[in-house]
């Protein structure tokens, strides 16, 4: 395997203590741009790389063999989908004070590159995923857990203008998908996960509030 070195390591050695988040949710229910948000404050303030975030999109298992262009033979929103226990290893690798290696998943393909990611530990790690806390093993290495708890309508509509901007899809592929695969995940899977959270976040209306509270009560971690 190919290795790039896409990720800056703070500098100095390996922070002693690693502060694992989890930011989970619906599909489109703001949780990414909230961990990007968030990470991006925490090293503004740094000057330096103290958080980077680990997203479970990269742990996708090979599907290119199954996939047919609109997505309907290949469950994406199944934990089946995901290699858990590789984004384990890496989590607790990483808070271990390990580099890790963080596989490329290419969404138009649906295959994972020959290509890796070097990403260094830093003092905060977010994990950014809609299934991250069903696995116990990984939800058992998070230290934080924030959900998402954002209106279905709301999440439909980011992800049919993702998947059809970003991802090549067509919107009747989108839809057919959200109903068939995407909606009956996040009730079966997703939402259940909810309980483990220790923050819930009304995306629409809290999310500036929370934005702030976790970055206030995340900077005492840094050194």
């Amino acid at each position: 395997m190919r290795v790039t070195d896409s990720t800056k390591p703070s500098k100095g050695e390996s922070p002693s203590q690693v502060v694992a988040v989890g930011v989970a949710g619906g599909s489109g229910s703001g949780k990414t741009y909230f961990a990007q948000a968030l990470r991006d404050k925490l090293n503004t303030l740094a000057g330096r790389t103290v958080c980077e975030i680990l997203y479970q999109d990269s742990y996708y298992i090979d599907q290119s063999a199954r996939f047919d262009f609109d997505g309907g033979s290949v469950n994406f929103d199944h934990p089946s989908s995901l290699d858990f226990d590789l984004l384990a290893d890496h989590l607790a690798m990483l808070k271990a004070g390990k580099t890790i290696q963080v596989p490329r998943y290419d969404f138009v393909t649906h295959s994972r590159s020959k290509i890796a990611d070097a990403m260094a530990p830093c003092q905060i790690i977010l994990v950014d995923g809609i299934l991250i806390y069903h696995p116990p093993r990984l939800r058992s290495l998070f230290d934080e857990l924030v959900f998402f708890d954002t209106p279905e309508e709301l999440r439909f509509e980011r992800r049919l203008r993702r998947d059809v901007i970003e991802r090549g899809r067509t919107e009747e592929g989108v839809r057919s998908q959200f109903a068939k695969q995407v909606k009956p995940m996040h009730d079966q899977f997703v939402e259940p996960t909810k309980a483990f959270a220790k923050s819930v976040i009304k995306e629409v209306s809290e999310f500036d509030a929370a934005l702030e509270s976790h970055f206030a009560r995340l900077r005492k971690a840094l050194n």
